[in-house]
């Protein structure tokens, strides 16, 4: 009896374990299985003065797979010159808010003022059964323009100018006060003059070097150095002064003890910038190279305070924003884009000739002067081969590990375009 029971007892088992393999192993995915989109509005206008405020909510059906499939979704928003993902978990629904949403489709660019079709998808994305995706369906989307433009007539020319008496001039930016404009400028040892429209037509000097303007007036004797230059265009009068915000720390180039990383001026968002390779340590800005001055971090919350804590970082490649109006700041990291190349300054083996973005265009990225020899060159990030950018039909064009780009010797100004990042151009100008 105890030999039956026994045998009985491990047939039972053998027997649970296969039922329970066999629900395992023959689980089958519903391959009809669907989900639905529906938008909450077909036509979105958007404002900045409404930051803050829901203006599109997303939402789809739960797709009948058959077996609790754990489905992660993500919204594409699609227009004519690209596509944006975003991610939302198992969450069935997704609500954007004006600045969101105007910042996504700026991104995929969309002109503000100007209402545009915009393509709404979701996918779910199932491991390692299968990707599902919805219907599309479609709205009328209106954006603003998130930046700035202080951009004036006047600016800055002369011989301690990086452009010298011809030009282009550094550009002077509107203040509130209609009539003061200002510029933030590095010079040189030389002379400068205010003029307008880059242009001799309408240009002012200082006979007496009294700080008044007197049009066609004497040359302005200036030191090397970097400065905040005021214009009262009505008055005619101005002042030069010394100003500079930088970044300084065990985190940066020459530590505590500077001279500071510069940032320089961002008129399109009113804020101060810098693309920087920091190691691992601390930071602070300052002004003017000296303590007098200088803003942490008391909260490690992205809010300044005058002498607050230093702001602790890790290792990378970082955009820094300092915004003197709210007193906040973000560390952001981002891959430099550089020049490397047997025309560069240093060859094949680098580092590059780092470019600097252009604040007012997403993804594109500017080198105002560089001098090359005969020889080749290819774009890459962060001294490293593993993205790097050639061009194949010599056409302008970027293809990702592209031919190289022949170059004859000489002084140029390269613009690299990733806007859309399914076609990168660049343009390379003799100077």
């Amino acid at each position: 009896m105890k030999i039956l029971l026994n045998n009985l007892l491990i047939l039972f088992t053998a027997s649970v374990f296969l039922v329970a393999c066999d629900k395992e192993d023959f689980t089958v995915l519903n391959s009809n299985a669907t989900t639905t989109v529906s938008i909450s509005t077909t036509d979105v206008v958007l404002d900045k003065d409404n930051a803050g405020q829901d203006v599109l909510t997303v939402t789809w059906t739960k797709p009948d797979y058959g077996f609790n499939a754990g489905a992660e979704y993500e919204v594409a928003l699609s227009t004519a010159n690209g596509e944006k993902a975003i991610s939302v978990g198992s969450e069935l629904s997704k609500t954007f808010e004006t600045v969101e949403l105007n910042k996504i489709l700026i991104g995929l660019g969309l002109e503000g003022g100007s209402p545009s079709s915009v393509s709404v998808q979701v996918r779910a994305v199932l491991s390692d059964y299968k990707d599902l995706v919805s219907n599309i369906t479609n709205f009328n989307a209106t954006v603003y323009e998130d930046k700035l433009d202080l951009s004036t007539i006047w600016g800055v020319v002369g011989s301690a100018t990086p452009n010298s008496w011809d030009g282009p001039d550094l550009p002077f930016y509107q203040t509130s006060n209609a009539d003061v404009v200002v510029a933030y400028v590095t010079l040189s040892d030389g002379e400068i003059k205010f003029r307008s429209n880059n242009s001799w037509d309408v240009n002012y000097g200082d006979d007496g070097n009294d700080g008044s303007l007197e049009p066609g007036g004497a040359n302005i004797v200036v030191s090397a150095g970097t400065y905040k230059i005021t214009f009262n265009t009505n008055s005619l009068t101005y002042t030069i002064e010394t100003y500079t915000w930088g970044l300084v720390g065990s985190a940066t180039t020459n530590g505590w003890d500077g001279p500071d990383m510069t940032m320089n001026y961002d008129s399109y968002s009113n804020t101060w910038k810098t693309v920087v390779t920091l190691s691992e340590g601390e930071v602070k800005f300052r002004f003017n190279n000296d303590w007098g001055l200088n803003y942490g971090d008391d909260g490690a919350d992205g809010k300044l305070e005058n002498g607050g804590a230093n702001i602790a970082v890790t290792a990378g490649n970082y955009l820094v924003t300092l915004d003197l109006n709210a007193l906040e700041y973000s560390i952001e990291p981002i891959d430099i884009w550089g020049l490397v190349g047997s025309a560069a300054p240093n060859g094949w083996d680098g580092p590059n000739v780092r470019f600097s973005p252009d604040y007012s265009k997403d993804g594109v990225w500017v080198l105002d002067k560089v001098t090359l020899i005969d020889g080749e060159i290819k774009f890459r990030t962060n001294d490293s081969w593993d993205v790097n950018y050639g061009d194949d039909g010599n056409d302008g064009s970027l293809e990702a590990g592209g031919a190289n780009i022949v170059v004859s010797a000489g002084t140029y100004s390269i613009i690299l375009n990733f806007s859309d990042e399914n076609a990168p151009t660049y343009i390379i100008t003799a100077i």
